[in-house]
């Protein structure tokens, strides 16, 4: 069997193993979930349910990458971006159960680190790897020079964030991950970064471990150490394999979501009228009627269909 398939194969495993032993550990440090009161009221059942469970895949997708291709300066990079920024969302994830906040680290903190982390991978990826410093869409390239890294500061910036803004339903982050996990593996595939295959493989089997116990009703949320660091996975992926605007279709599913924060405030401000229900889009959902598991199905079947069209754009283009 092929080397990336024993990525997701033993990461999947690995995090279904590594279940039962730290979940039972976050109950006991009492690590539960704060639940916003102003958010779907149905959701107020899911207080105290354990969070930081995104440990359950960082752990696994770190070890098994590490072994199966940690020569690559690639895999090394995108697993500093999955740590580090899971490091980030941790602080986070502390400071709301510790002080029982429900919005953690103060905003201008979290977004210093996320900038910093962002501006030093920019600038390794660009000087230690073959990535260089063009973006390119089809037959058209811009060579943004030292202006690179503050373009993948802002890939970085905006895939954590917008992983994070997707986190709201039981299941949707890791299986909308997965998925576009999938797609960057046939592409690194494609374009031969088969050490990063390996990663983006592995980080697809730990989004499928995690669903065993993220899916509804939730035993365990990755929370913002989870979110932030697949939002960072696949920001880097994205980089190291020069395809950063593919990531709007890619990560289609995380753009909607954003977009739909945006416009919400936009409208809000300028003409008191608010467009969705409730933002992001699938609080809107929700309120529209809809059950969590039939908004989260809907999002994973759209989910699959951006992803295999970034592939076949990313085809069409070679």
């Amino acid at each position: 069997m092929n080397t990336a398939w024993w990525a997701f194969i033993g990461t999947a495993g690995f995090a279904v193993l590594l279940g039962p032993v730290l979940i039972p550990l976050l109950r006991i440090l009492k690590f539960g979930q704060t639940v916003r009161s102003d958010g779907p009221q149905t959701h107020l059942r899911k207080t105290g349910t354990p969070t930081m469970g995104g440990l359950l895949f960082i752990i696994p997708i770190t070890l098994v990458s590490y072994y199966l291709a940690g020569e690559s300066r690639e895999v090394i990079l995108a697993l500093v971006a999955l740590v580090g920024y899971g490091l980030v969302g941790f602080a986070d994830d502390f400071i709301k159960v510790a002080l029982h906040r429900s919005l953690g680290l103060k905003a201008r903190h979290k977004l210093s680190g996320e900038i910093a982390l962002g501006l030093a991978l920019s600038m390794l990826a660009m000087m230690l790897t073959p990535r260089g410093t063009a973006v390119s869409l089809f037959s058209y390239s811009i060579d943004l020079g030292w202006f690179y890294p503050f373009f993948g500061l802002l890939v970085l910036v905006a895939t954590t964030n917008t992983v994070n803004l997707t986190d709201g339903l039981d299941g949707l982050a890791a299986g909308t991950m997965l998925l576009a996990s999938l797609g960057y593996a046939i592409i690194c595939r494609l374009a031969g970064h088969d050490g990063l295959a390996v990663f983006a493989l592995a980080v697809a089997g730990g989004c499928l471990g995690f669903l065993v116990y993220n899916r509804y009703p939730a035993k365990v949320f990755m929370g913002d150490t989870g979110s932030l660091a697949l939002g960072g996975a696949l920001g880097m992926l994205a980089i190291l394999t020069g395809t950063e605007l593919l990531l709007f279709v890619i990560g289609g599913i995380f753009v909607a979501e954003a977009l739909s924060v945006i416009i919400q405030v936009l409208s809000f401000r300028l003409t008191g009228r608010r467009v969705f229900r409730m933002s992001p889009l699938h609080h809107h959902f929700e309120l529209c009627g809809w059950h969590e598991t039939r908004v989260v199905a809907m999002f994973w079947l759209a989910g699959a269909g951006l992803a295999a069209a970034a592939v076949v754009i990313y085809l069409l283009a070679g």
